[in-house]
This record gives C-alpha cells, structure tokens and sequence, in this order.
C-alpha cells in the first residue's frame, strides 16, 4: 500500500439526458469503476462523480413533441438510470444532474470570472430563424440544396454527398426540419469565449504537453490532436467558442442578459464540479471520509481531477475546458482519458441488422453482467481504439478464462479440502508454481491496472491461472484422493496441491476483484478472508496468502458458463422479437412482425394508408392482459381507442399528452377487452426495448403522414 494515499476526483462523460444508456456508455463506465475500485484497493482516496447532461435545445423539442415539460422528460430519463448501473455493478459516489441549483451557480460563477478575466466578448452573428417556430435554428434543424453538388435535403454545415462544408445561409431553398417553413435571416447578439487570446493559446500549448506524476498528461494521439487544433492556421485556426443561444432554449440563464441562456457545451462540464459540490453538500464525501469543504478540496494541491471520455468530444475536454476552468481561477484537469468506439463483429451498432447491444436487453434476458465486464477489460488498453464486441470469441473467453481456468480452481479443490483436511488450509508446499507466478507477477499486474493496461492485467493474471492449473494436471489430485485416506503419501500430496491451488485461487481473486466486484465476495465469503486488497502482499511471500490451519467456508457454485442461446436472444432480429412479443398484431399492440425482405409497394399502395399525428389523451393498464395497455388517442377529427402492446415499456404516466402516429384506416378490432380501433407506430425488438415513433414539434393531432 503507498505511504500516502493518492486524492482522486474523478469523472465520466455526461451521457446526454434523452434516452436511455446504451453500450458505449456501459463500457465507459465499467472501464472508469474497475480503475476506481483498483485505486481503492491500493489504498487511494477516489470520489466519483456522474450527472444527467439535462440541457439543449433537442431535449427541449423531445420534450414538447411528448407534450411534457424539458424537467419532466429529464426526471424520466433521470429515473431509468440506476437499473443499468446497479445491473451492472457500476458504483458512483454521487450521481446527479446538470440541471440543478449546484450547476447554475458554478455556472454562472464561472462566467463572471471568465469576464473578469477579459476572456468574454458579444458580437452580432447572422442565423436562420423559423418564423413559425419561433426561434434560432441550429445547423441540424435546417436543410436545403447544396450549394455544390446542389444534392437535395441536406443538413446546414456538411453536404453527406459531395462532404462540402458550407454556412446553413449558403444552402439553396432552405427550410426549417421543425415546421418546414422557409427559414428568415436574423442577427443577435452572441457571447463568446476568446480561446485565440494569445495568453490563453499560450496556456493550453502548456497544459496539452505538460507532465502529471512524471507521465505524459494526455495520450500520444490525443496530445497530437488537440495540437492539430491549437496550432492550426488560416481556415484550420483555432476560432473563438460561442457559448450562448437565445430563447427559447432549455439552459441556465446568462446573468444580465434577458433571453439569453448558456450553449449546453459550456455548461455540461462544469456538471461534473455541480456533482461533486452537490456530493459534498449532502453530506456524502463526509461519510466517504473526506473532511474538507467542496472548496478546499477543490482547491487543494493534493487532489488529482481525472476526467474519463471518448474520442468524440476531446476538442472540449482538452481546449474549451481547461481553458475556462484556468481563467476562471479554478483547478485545472490532471488528466483526460480517452478511450475509442465499441463495435460488433467489427460493424457499426445496428438493431435493424441485430448487430446491436442493448445494455437493458442483456441484463433482461439473464445474461451474468460480470461477463461483459471482464470481456471489456480483455479488450481495453491505454490507447484510443475501438474495441470490438465479438460473441463467439465472448463465449470462449468468459467460458476457458472466468470458468475454466479461474472458477474450477476452487470447485476442484474444495471438495478434497472439504472431506480429507477439516475444511481447513493444508501447510502449503515450497516452491508451489502457481503462488511463484502470482509473487513474480503481482507487480505488473498491479501497474497495469493503474495504468489503465487492463488487457494486459487480465493475460498475466491468466499466466498465473495456467501455472497452476499446469500444476494441477501434474499432482492429479482427481487420481491421489483415491486412497488418500489410506496412503499418507497421497494423502501429503493431496495437501499440497490443495493448498497451493487455494493459495492462488486467493491471488487471483485479488487480481481480478476490480473488474469482477460481486464475483470476487462470492470467493472471499468462501476464502473466509475479509475484503482483499494489495496489502495481500505486502510481506512478499506466500505465508501470507492462506496460513496451515486457515478455515474456509460453505462452498458454492460461483460462476456459470455462457449459454450460446443467450447470445442469440441477445442479438435476436427486431422481427423475430416482434413475433414473440405482439400479443394482438391488428390491434397495434407495438412492433409489428414483417417480412424479411417486404414486397415492393406503389405510392398508390402507400395512400392507401392513412396515418396521422395523434396525441394520447388517455392511458391505462388492461386487468388480464400484461402486454396491453389501453389508448385513447386523439386523431384530429375524433378520438379512438386503440390497445397497444406496449406495457413491457411505458407505464400509462409516461404516455399521457405526448404525440405518436397511428394508422387510422386499420380495420376494427374486437378483442374480449374491448375493440381497437387503430395501431400506434413504434419501433425496436419487442421487451422492454420499444420504442413509440414521434414527430418533430409543431405537429398537431390529426396531420397525415405523407
């Protein structure tokens, strides 16, 4: 264990407040909770702090497209959080949001001290403004014709045919993706962050290739981008950041500016100081041991700010960020951490083709979440690259690593410690190859996992699984226990390879503790030993791994080898989901089972369909039918009632008053709980993972779908 402890405040990236996780965040946050609990282990102080990033203007359309309040579609979302995070032994100190109390003050402290600092500017900028919905529109809320390629429906900064970059007032016959009405030109007023300040470039020419703990602050990649970006010239120069949008916009209010409110991109980070001074206000970090205020902890020359993210938003993390956080007097970041992609079977993320993970889907459909853990970290290095998500070489790993050669260890020997020596440590042999491994490797591996190398840390702690499994198969104590009763040789043998297999077994739980929480107090509940940490060897030798004499516990079963039909149900086809979920498909009960490959249909097949914007006035659960839920849906010219299977993912509160689409003209359905008289449109596998279809705000019950 160090001499003194290292004071860690650490965070991860925001995930955006309208929807659920999904696997990218679940493999950044189990990538930063097995370093959290590793630094633990080793006796540092860590305090690890999440929050919603609850701002922006598409929350605020989602929002009003549901017919709800921004507040109330965060509280959802907020809601649905823990499930993932418990299901997946994902520990936050605190978890909190950026729409709170907390955030607005730093928030807005933070850009008073940046004026102060001279580093704030308002200058007049020219956008699109939507006449009928009433307010600026950013790039993705506007298309038009490429002005280049003159290609058809493109979004205001990037031509997705020709990759021409252009100003949205460039495009040709623009129009507003909200209303459809042709945008207007319109000037306003806009702050700005200088970061072309020459002091403030000088800064972060400093803080990018600076040094933390005798180490590089950044990734070699990462360092070198973020330096493509600082030193950039011409159209490649460094520009200013806005950081305001005007009203209506669902942010925090810049003070002394009426209508005018923060771009999310500003507030967001400082989220992650809103969670800590929130930890720290209710009382939290004292409990955790900490004893310094929020301020002078923040300010203390001893604590270490770790930022964890992905390779998608390092221009903020390491230009804007420290940047704003140094000319506003506050601490800087130590570190960012950068981490790449997630991929299936080397493809893009896609439920369509059942390439996708849904981290809620692989919990539901009984699959061990410690799995996914450990077959993460065997993937994650220090560097920035993606990882790829493969299921067969899943199954082999988690099945010859977790079960066959860790796992079986214990089931092996526990019975033969059991039966022949009291349940109790037999003395442990000299020169036992596995306890040789786990000494000569316990460094590395420690350094390792401090160095975020975890595939590194999982193949040498698998080194030492092979030696003394090697030495198992050399003993064959399967072959000893025979007539161990009668044979004091076999009887010694027995012993010692009993010992020195538990005496590794222990090792290696230790070893793997970080990624596998609940896997490891399985193990040492049956170890009998109390929590493991690095103090395990601390004397350096193996007397201190399982005493002669030591008592064990009740052993059971600790892991289960992966089924492949849980793979499949994992990655089951959106149809084939469909198909076992619909309880009433006429009747619009959610995901519609289709045909692999449709039938061509006409524009004229197509009319035929009247599909309109409908509001859900009312909903309710059907007693004597779990998937159902029942509708009343207002279709502009009349109200319907349709029965919607759909219960597995919405509760009638969530469905009141927001918008969906229905097909009006679907023939009546009489079902024993009443008659349905549409279908509404959702999408996804079917389970929990369905998805009501939405329009974009500024439609009305009763618009038809063209």
């Amino acid at each position: 264990m160090t001499s003194r402890p290292r004071h860690l405040f650490v965070t991860t990236a925001l995930p955006y407040a309208n929807g659920p996780f999904h696997i990218g965040h679940i493999m950044e946050y189990i990538q930063a909770d097995i370093w959290v609990r590793f630094q633990r282990m080793v006796g540092n102080k860590v305090h690890w702090m999440g929050a919603d990033d609850a701002h922006g203007a598409p929350i605020m359309l989602k929002a009003e497209s549901e017919g709800i309040t921004p507040e109330q579609l965060v509280t959802r979302i907020a809601a649905d959080r823990p499930k993932y995070l418990e299901g997946f032994h994902i520990a936050f100190d605190n978890w909190h949001s950026t729409h709170s109390p907390e955030n607005t003050q730093l928030t807005q402290r933070i850009f008073r001290e940046l004026q102060e600092a001279g580093l704030v500017y308002v200058k007049a900028v020219e956008q699109f403004f939507d006449p009928v919905k009433n307010m600026f529109l950013a790039d993705r809320y506007v298309k038009g014709e490429c002005p280049n390629c003159h290609a058809k429906d493109q979004y205001g900064d990037t031509c997705e045919v020709c990759s021409k970059a252009y100003e949205p007032t460039d495009l040709i016959n623009p129009y507003s993706t909200l209303s459809g009405a042709t945008p207007v030109r319109r000037t306003s007023d806009h702050y700005f962050v200088k970061l072309s300040e020459p002091r403030c470039k000088q800064f972060m020419r400093e803080w990018l290739n600076a040094e933390q703990n005798g180490k590089p602050r950044l990734q070699p990649a990462v360092r070198n981008k973020a330096n493509e970006w600082l030193e950039g010239e011409g159209d490649q120069a460094l520009t200013d950041k806005d950081i305001s949008r005007d009203a209506p916009y669902f942010g925090i209010p810049i003070p002394g500016a009426t209508g005018k409110y923060f771009y999310v991109w500003f507030d967001a980070p400082i989220g992650y100081l809103a969670s800590l001074k929130n930890y720290f206000d209710s009382g939290k970090a004292r409990a955790n041991g900490e004893e310094r205020s929020f301020d002078e902890f923040l300010a203390a020359p001893d604590v270490e700010q770790i930022h964890f993210i992905g390779k998608d938003i390092i221009y903020f993390h390491t230009l804007l960020w420290p940047a704003m956080l140094k000319f506003a007097g506050e601490k800087v970041p130590d570190n960012v951490y950068v981490h790449g992609f997630i991929t299936v079977s080397g493809a893009k993320m896609s439920k369509s083709r059942g390439t996708g993970i849904s981290p809620l889907r692989y919990l539901d459909v009984g699959m061990n979440p410690e799995w996914l853990r450990y077959y993460i970290a065997a993937k994650l290095n220090a560097n920035v690259e993606d990882i790829d998500f493969n299921p067969e070489d899943f199954i082999a790993r988690v099945n010859s690593d977790l079960v066959g050669k860790y796992v079986n260890i214990a089931s092996r020997m526990a019975p033969f410690i059991a039966k022949f020596f009291d349940n109790r440590m037999p003395p442990l042999p000299a020169g036992s190859r596995g306890i040789s491994a786990a000494l000569e490797h316990q460094a590395a591996i420690r350094a390792a996992f401090d160095e975020r190398e975890f595939g590194k840390a999982i193949r040498l702690t698998m080194e030492v699984a092979d030696a003394v499994n090697a030495e198992i198969d050399v003993y064959k104590p399967w072959i000893l226990s025979k007539d161990a009763a009668n044979n004091p040789d076999n009887l010694k043998k027995l012993g010692e390879i009993c010992a020195s297999s538990m005496a590794t077994f222990k090792a290696l739980t230790l070893f793997l503790k970080p990624i596998l929480p609940a896997l490891a107090e399985q193990a040492e509940g049956y170890l009998n030993s109390g929590p493991l940490d690095w103090n395990l060897f601390e004397r350096g030798d193996a007397a201190s791994l399982l005493p002669a004499g030591h008592h064990f516990g009740t052993f059971k079963p600790l892991i289960t080898r992966v089924d492949p039909k849980q793979l499949d149900a994992l990655f089951e086809s959106a149809n084939e989901a469909a198909k076992k979920t619909a309880e009433a498909p006429a009747s619009g009960p959610g995901p519609t089972p289709q045909a692999a490959s449709a039938a061509e249909i006409t524009v004229d097949d197509f009319a035929k369909l009247d599909i309109r914007i409908a509001k859900i006035v009312a909903a309710e659960t059907v007693d004597g039918a779990d998937k159902l839920l029942k509708l009343t849906v207002d279709i502009g010219d009349a109200q319907r009632t349709v029965f919607a299977g759909i219960r597995s993912a919405y509760t009638p509160e969530q469905l009141a008053g927001r918008l969906t689409l229905v097909l009006a003209n679907l023939k009546p359905r009489k079902m024993k709980f009443g008659t349905s008289e549409g279908m509404v449109l959702a999408a996804g596998p079917g389970g929990k993972d369905i998805f009501l279809l939405s329009p974009d705000a500024g439609a009305t019950p009763g618009m038809k779908v063209k």
